[in-house]
């Protein structure tokens, strides 16, 4: 084994349930599980849980379960926590289930059906018989939370419910207002941009939106049909995230530049400036409450979430930001002055939500002090002034989507392990109590839970020197004795996607991370050495690491962390180096092939699913030449160009011998299908192995489960073949 300087310090390597847990209606492995392995259709077989929401009275909350593709919108309520199911689908049709939100009351749920909420652009639009335009069928339904039929309240889409019941939405680029009964669908006014993130007063008298209007957008705000619509301080930038304060008088906004200016540097990053205003809602006129520093450090946060405004109790503004090396919480007065910073912990907050009474943010972070916690979520809770930080799950679980109930004593979120999936879970905000574990009941009876293994926190450099972090997947004692030749076993590594995402030491908090964990725990079942790697351009690490200049079309540093990961698996006494893989999906799968073409002596195999090939394929947009092509030369058009060309797989293709499977749906709206037609013809015309599973219809994050079956199946088929596997595949 490696080295003990490798290797996180404190490891313990065995699995602990989560701290405080009381894991209320698992159920509990065959007995035959641990001892005999598991199959692909088995550890494939968890409920998954998403969209978790509190009810704003009384302590309901509601989520999705996707179990085995089939979604339903479940629900729990104190003091028994027992989930029920609110509505009654029943196929693997590729439906999502997204936006949950409550009534005012909590007497219902609201959900949208359909759609492709993970795209990076919309599906083509299609005509209807009167000429005009239509998106896909996305629809917006009510299911009671005591029972009863599901309703149909209007196609459309991003559902806000007010607090007298009415439930505004998107169609067609504007604001549509709808009753929770489905009655009075209308279109509430007409303006240029195309409108989106409604969201009511406190009263429900009025709603602010975005109007982005292309290189700029507003804040407006509607009150009713005798009232002009009233745009929130307009001005040549791009306004966005709108949020009322408590008593409806003022808006806080997010302003960042507007598009154009002069062309920026392309091989280094510039600051990316923006500001906190507040808005009278009756003049339109605004003020300046917050901006940050002109640094790299100060600009706007890029991951999900972005900056995350909330107004809080005692008129603190409460924001996400990146001025310190991590994006931690801050709050600053709605009157101006210093921003406070809440959060003074290495390590960074996602899922941020604020409580009820406005007095406490809940997040989920990985600034434990725990063992590893870097690797991990934990949820956290602190003051909208500050005070008290709070620790509030802690151990080797990982937790997400933290909320609060509308009467304020019960805290839900999502969490796991690095055996048992991923559940909700409640318990009380205040004193002691236990954790409840929701839903345990519909883990299947199979699901391999004890036959997990407990991944490792690992570490080791780059060529460069920068240091990578990994998760090392060791095959049970005994597994896929077949794959082994002369005492070494071949390896496997998984790259992630994004890339700003970080894999974890358990079960993730995206559905398609979760899939890509459970594909680990499968091929280290059957024998494979499994590392995850987090490479640089990925989150959990720092402003930093996060932030490399010389990535992607720029150089693609990040490549390098592959490399050494590569490097580390063969210098492992168990790993035989002849027999190293690659996988991963979206920015994994680019990963995956530059890899295959760079350094085919090192990986003898690989899975790229819809990855991209070629980052001159845009016509040059991606290294700068778009709006600044008359402003930049064309010999430095031509050095961007190269680099971007050195920078795709398919500039490798002539030392590419190493055999890959391509996988990708054709219908993907994040990487276009032309990247894998044009990659094949590529490694057809030179010789290159390659087999290819095209998925007609299908998206990039695939909508059935038996498309993620049917990819799975085949990444660890492949592998079995090209890496010397044992011989046929267990579904």
């Amino acid at each position: 084994m490696q080295s003990p300087a490798n290797r996180v310090a404190n490891h313990r390597g065995v699995s602990v349930a989560l701290s405080l847990a009381v894991l209320i209606g698992f159920v509990s492995p065959s007995p035959s599980t641990a001892q005999q392995g598991f199959t692909l259709a088995q550890v494939h077989s968890y409920p998954y849980p998403t969209e978790l929401v509190a009810s704003p009275a009384g302590a309901r909350i509601a989520w999705v379960f996707d179990e085995q593709g089939v979604r339903n919108v479940y629900g729990a309520e104190a003091p028994e926590w027992k989930a029920r199911k609110l509505t009654t689908y029943s196929e693997d049709d590729g439906q999502e289930l997204t936006q949950l939100g409550f009534s005012p009351d909590g007497g219902a749920v609201v959900f949208v059906r359909g759609g492709d909420h993970g795209s990076n652009w919309e599906a083509e639009l299609e005509p209807d018989p009167m000429g005009t335009v239509l998106e896909r069928k996305v629809q917006i339904f009510a299911v009671p939370f005591g029972g009863g039929e599901t309703r149909l309240l209007a196609d459309g889409d991003a559902p806000a419910v007010s607090s007298k019941g009415v439930v505004a939405f998107e169609r067609g680029g504007s604001i549509w207002t709808v009753g929770l009964d489905g009655s009075n669908a209308s279109r509430l006014f007409f303006d240029k941009g195309r409108n989106g993130d409604a969201t009511w007063s406190p009263d429900g008298n009025r709603l602010a939106f975005v109007s982005s209007r292309g290189d700029h957008s507003f804040i407006g705000v509607y009150t009713d049909a005798q009232h002009p619509l009233l745009y929130l301080d307009p001005s040549t930038e791009r306004d966005r995230m709108p949020r009322w304060s408590p008593d409806g008088a003022h808006i806080a906004f997010v302003r960042l530049p507007g598009a154009g200016g002069e062309p920026e540097p392309w091989l280094t990053q510039t600051p990316r400036p923006w500001e906190i205003r507040v808005a009278d809602v009756e003049t339109g006129q605004g003020r300046v409450v917050w901006a940050s520093p002109h640094t790299l450090r100060g600009s706007y946060p890029t991951t999900e979430g972005q900056a995350n405004l909330h107004w809080g109790a005692g008129d603190r503004i409460t924001f996400l930001a990146d001025m310190d090396g991590w994006e931690h919480l801050y709050s600053v007065p709605a009157a101006g002055g210093e921003a406070k910073l809440l959060t003074p912990h290495a390590g960074m907050a996602e899922y941020i939500s604020l409580s009820p009474d406005r007095r406490t943010l809940q997040w989920a972070g990985n600034m434990g002090d725990g063992p590893n916690d870097i690797e991990r979520r934990h949820v956290f809770r602190v003051g909208v002034d500050g005070g008290r930080f709070q620790n509030v799950t802690q151990g080797q679980g990982i937790e997400w989507t933290p909320v609060v109930t509308g009467d304020g004593d019960w805290l839900a979120y999502l969490g796991g392990d690095a055996r048992r999936p991923p559940l909700p879970h409640v318990r009380p905000t205040r004193g002691g109590g236990q954790d409840v574990a929701v839903g345990g009941d519909r883990i299947p009876a199979d699901f391999p839970t004890d036959a997990l293994v407990v991944p490792e926190a690992v570490v080791f450099h780059a060529a460069d020197g920068v240091e990578v972090h990994g998760d090392l997947f060791e095959p049970p004692a005994g597994a896929g004795q077949s794959l082994v030749r002369g005492g070494k076993r071949p390896a496997v590594i998984f790259i992630h996607g994004g890339p700003p995402r970080q894999m974890l030491l358990g079960w993730h908090y995206s559905y398609y991370y979760s899939n890509a964990y459970a594909v680990n725990q499968y091929l280290a079942s059957r024998g494979y050495v499994v590392l995850s790697v987090n490479y640089r351009l990925g989150i959990g690490y720092g402003h930093d690491f996060h932030h490399p200049d010389d990535a992607g079309v720029r150089g693609a540093s990040e490549y390098r962390d592959i490399k050494a990961g590569g490097e580390y698996l063969a210098s492992l006494p168990q790993v035989d180096a002849d027999r190293i893989g690659l996988w991963g999906g979206s920015y994994g799968g680019y990963l995956t092939a530059l890899g295959l073409g760079r350094d085919s002596d090192l990986f003898a195999a690989g899975v790229d699913l819809h990855g991209v090939h070629d980052f001159t394929r845009d016509g040059g947009a991606r290294f700068g030449r778009g709006q600044w092509r008359y402003e930049v030369t064309e010999s430095e058009l031509a050095r961007r160009a190269d680099i971007a060309w050195k920078s795709s797989p398919v500039a490798w293709v002539d030392t590419w011998r190493s055999p890959v499977l391509l996988i990708q749906g054709d219908d993907d709206r994040n990487v276009h299908f032309s990247e894998t037609v044009d990659l094949a013809q590529r490694l057809k015309a030179h010789g290159v192995p390659f087999e290819e599973m095209v998925i007609p219809d299908e998206i990039h994050d695939f909508l059935r489960h038996a498309s993620w079956m049917k990819a799975d199946s085949a990444t660890a088929a492949f592998f079995d073949k090209k890496l010397g596997g044992a011989g046929g595949l267990t579904p």
